[in-house]
């Protein structure tokens, strides 16, 4: 007896896009790599990794004789201030021993921030150099060259009229002091909009402490989990009070933690760790995926659609599972025919699945809010694929469904990928706390012909789309 062959379940969706930033103001990179962490932050440097003025061919004079391990800039923000500015970070660092700095680096990101019906992105980047004295001026009077630059190009940047695309707006704020911060220290907000594509903003500051400079800079954005991809749909960016109030205290935090170490090790030219490469120190927990468990009985409410879904899948065998994650408590039913007759010297194969979510908080309340960021999330991810292929999977369009509880869409989907080739009618559906999905699935083929053979004739997309919009009712019925 040869095992029975998988029946699929409409593809899942290729992960989302992380991030989407501008590098250096005009090309766009684009980021798609399943947990992958980008390495550009919005406003276009390598993250983690300070810039440094072009080499020169004679090396610095009038240095220290003595050098000290380097300021641990990852430690000057205490731990719950990072985990306030970017929950569940993943924090790199980075040292470098360049012609006329040693640059010290940490970087904070979170692009991915579950926060009910958006996803939030959080970055913290911090670029401390100590300045090498030149010829006869000193590492303070360099630092203090470098500050006054970054000044200049500051209150140019807030009063410049750069020439711009018409769909294209970009506002730089006036430079604003930060008072009583090392030696000076001031801040501004960038905001920016490209088309229907890029919407982002972030604040920056400034500071100097003795021979050393920082540069802080604080991004936020947010975005429905139902917003189209590649687009700038729905965004939301820092504003600018958040910014600058947030930078000008982190600067005022990393100019304390500089002076301390400066303290420690007066006139002493820091040393860079022996790699320059950013490491990465910390990241977010990888909470494991519960495996579902088959259930010993078959759900009530399951049973009480049965005769709806047997007209769908005759004479099925029946499967059901349950799986608990974290809020998320679902239930699975199955019910599958692989041996359908189909006409004279033709096979069958009819497939229906009920998956429930039900959603409750830590208290065991129902948890609406959860229900509605889960679904979501669906919609985004099927809106995104819509009238798309990816190599042997097809995804049609997506269509909203009215009066079936809350919220509720539809889509067909096709796949000649694995063991069975077959299409798929797909009802997504919220009720209150809880999200039903609904797949309807199945082929005809040569009696003798291989389940994923490219004879196969998917089911159509009127029958797939009925079926499964048929048993949605059924079950939403059962439920109220």
């Amino acid at each position: 007896m040869h095992p029975m062959p998988f029946m699929p379940q409409p593809p899942p969706r290729p992960r989302r896009p992380v991030w989407l930033l501008p590098a250096l103001a005009a090309a766009l990179v684009v980021l798609v790599a399943a947990g992958g962490v980008g390495a550009y932050l919005v406003y276009g440097k390598v993250s983690g990794i300070g810039t440094s003025p072009p080499a020169r061919t004679s090396p610095a004079t009038g240095q220290p004789a003595t050098a000290a391990a380097g300021p641990d800039v990852c430690a000057m923000l205490p731990k719950e201030e990072a985990d306030r500015l970017v929950p569940d970070a993943t924090v790199a660092e980075s040292s470098r021993d360049g012609d006329y700095t040693i640059d010290f680096t940490c970087n904070w990101k979170n692009q991915r921030i579950s926060f009910g019906e958006f996803w939030r992105s959080r970055e913290v980047d911090v670029r401390v150099a100590q300045h090498k004295g030149e010829a006869a001026k000193t590492g303070r009077a360099m630092a203090q060259s470098s500050y006054e630059s970054e000044y200049r190009s500051g209150k140019y940047g807030a009063t410049a009229k750069p020439s711009l695309d018409p769909d294209e707006k970009e506002y730089i704020s006036a430079i604003k002091d930060v008072q009583g911060v090392g030696d000076g220290a001031f801040a501004q907000y960038t905001w920016r909009r490209d088309g229907k594509l890029l919407w982002y903003a972030f604040g920056t500051a400034h500071a100097r402490v003795g021979d050393m400079t920082i540069e802080v800079k604080f991004q936020a954005g947010q975005q429905r989990k139902d917003a189209q991809i590649l687009s700038n749909e729905s965004t939301q960016s820092v504003t600018e009070d958040n910014a600058i109030r947030e930078v000008s205290g982190l600067a005022a935090q990393f100019a304390k933690g500089v002076a301390a170490w400066q303290a420690q090790h007066p006139d002493v030219l820091a040393e860079a760790k022996p790699s320059a490469a950013a490491t990465a120190t910390a990241s977010p927990s990888v909470r494991a995926t519960p495996s579902p468990t088959v259930l010993a009985a078959f759900p009530a409410d399951c049973e009480a659609v049965g005769e709806t879904a047997t007209r769908l899948v005759p004479e099925p065998a029946t499967r059901a599972r349950g799986t608990a994650a974290g809020e998320d408590s679902q239930t699975e039913c199955r019910w599958l025919n692989l041996e359908l007759p189909g006409g004279e010297g033709e096979k069958k194969i009819r497939s229906a699945l009920i998956t429930v979510h039900r959603f409750t908080n830590r208290s065991g309340a129902v948890d609406e809010p959860a229900a509605k960021a889960f679904y979501a999330g669906e919609y985004g991810g099927d809106k995104a694929m819509a009238d798309s292929a990816i190599g042997r999977i097809k995804w049609g369009g997506l269509t909203d469904v009215k009066e079936l509880g809350d919220q509720a869409y539809q889509q067909y989907v096709q796949t000649r990928s694995g063991e069975v080739a077959a299409a798929s009618g797909t009802v997504i559906l919220r009720k209150g706390p809880v999200v039903v999905q609904v797949d309807y699935s199945g082929h005809q083929r040569p009696e003798k012909a291989a389940t994923n053979s490219p004879k196969v004739e998917m089911m159509p997309e009127k029958e797939a789309l009925s079926g499964a919009l048929t048993l949605a009712k059924a079950y939403l019925a059962q439920l109220a």
